[in-house]
């Protein structure tokens, strides 16, 4: 995930190379925010090759945030020091991603404006595409009591689940449960019933030790109700972690899937390093990446693994993990498209231009592909995916089509 990338802001953007970005011929730093994309852009054959062999109705945004301020009686809450200029770091994270999704609109309505600007998002792509929002739950103790206080977002499910059912035709919901809860099982039979397609988590920010015995009984409960468990692999650099250790290591999943759970590693763990584990407690310590990719040619064993796309076309991750995803067709039928919303409209974290000058990308599709951000990330963030290359492969057309991945949870 993440809703917010510490990455990016630390060290005053450093971290994403915005002078490379400004070297390249990045047009601008903040979100635009133009409505109505122009017939031009919404005919223009880069599009249409981009939707070329594919069902619409199969397209969904398997990794898209739901996010507010809480001003708007969603149950949303946010880390206070986010609006403090006296945390430059958090301040500024706040800034950008309000300005990605298009909210700076006043004290209550961001949240209703989130929501309204990622509607009209999904709305100018084809009938039968929608997006799949994610819930948040608290970090818990080990107890399983919440803590609000070490917890950076808070979105309740039912929220994220009524937001759903207002929006049927383009939007599904994704629930968040914490598995020390007391109540896990039951708030997770409770989300199945209720139309939750998925659940999902982010073990260093929410403290959950995949890995953790403490699990099984939920794992179990997941695998009955044939419900996706997508979870963050690698380096966590969006939120404040609620726990100490290595929480995001790619191997942890290797318990829900003996259990039987079908698991959705997100990012491909594109980013950072973690222990392997396989060697020992001590073993040593290597690309995340490359843990994934073992988990991945270890085959589908009890359970399934797939892993999810979203943010690896990002400047701090687009090199040798992209280049593998694009030239192993062997795991496109497990690849998933994401876009982490809102962080395509975050204008400096994807340079088109660099992955251009990397050879990603034809420079011919940059002006375009610029051109459409300016209007409609969500459209920008496929169009761009679709149009990725290296040594002459791109994504099979499985890897955009995800519904099939979620539809049995219905």
């Amino acid at each position: 995930m993440g809703l917010t990338r510490r990455a990016f802001i630390a060290g005053g953007l450093a971290s994403v190379g915005l002078a490379a970005g400004r070297a390249e011929g990045l047009p601008r730093l903040t979100n635009p925010c133009l409505e109505g994309l122009p017939q031009d852009f919404a005919e223009h054959p880069l599009v249409r090759d981009a939707w070329a062999g594919l069902d619409p109705a199969a397209v969904w945004d398997a990794h898209a945030h739901l996010a507010g301020l809480g001003d708007g009686n969603t149950g949303i809450a946010v880390q206070h020091q986010m609006a403090q200029p006296r945390n430059p770091v958090s301040y500024l994270q706040r800034f950008f991603y309000l300005n990605a999704s298009c909210t700076r609109t006043g004290p209550g309505s961001v949240d209703a404006r989130y929501v309204a600007r990622l509607r009209h998002l999904v709305a100018e792509l084809p009938p039968g595409c929608k997006a799949l929002l994610f819930a948040f739950d608290w970090a818990h103790d080990e107890k399983g009591a919440p803590l609000p206080e070490r917890s950076t977002l808070y979105v309740p499910d039912a929220y994220a689940k009524e937001v759903a059912r207002q929006h049927p035709g383009r939007f599904e919901w994704a629930a968040s449960i914490h598995p020390y809860r007391a109540d896990a099982v039951e708030a997770l039979e409770r989300a199945a019933a209720e139309g939750a397609r998925a659940v999902k988590w982010l073990p260093p920010a929410q403290n959950i030790d995949a890995a953790s015995p403490r699990c099984d009984t939920f794992y179990r409960a997941l695998a009955r109700l044939r419900l996706p468990l997508i979870v963050h692999v690698g380096e966590e650099r969006a939120m404040a972690g609620a726990a100490a250790g290595a929480l995001g290591d790619p191997l942890r999943l290797r318990r829900p899937l003996a259990l039987g759970v079908r698991l959705v590693a997100a990012h491909c763990a594109s980013l950072g390093k973690d222990r392997d584990l396989d060697r020992g407690p001590h073993g040593p310590v290597v690309k995340s990446f490359d843990l994934f990719a073992r988990l991945m040619d270890e085959g589908r064993g009890h359970g399934e693994l797939y892993g999810d796309i979203s943010a690896m076309t990002q400047a701090n991750r687009a090199g040798a993990a992209l280049a593998a995803v694009l030239t192993r067709q062997d795991w496109h039928p497990r690849l998933l498209n994401g876009s982490d919303y809102p962080l395509p409209g975050v204008m400096p974290l994807v340079r088109p231009a660099g992955l251009a000058q990397a050879g990603f990308l034809d420079a011919a599709a940059v002006p375009v592909l610029e051109a459409i951000r300016r209007y409609n990330p969500l459209l920008f963030d496929f169009v761009l995916k679709r149009q990725l290359r290296w040594k002459r492969q791109g994504f099979q057309p499985c890897v955009f089509e995800t519904r099939r991945v979620f539809a049995a949870a219905a």
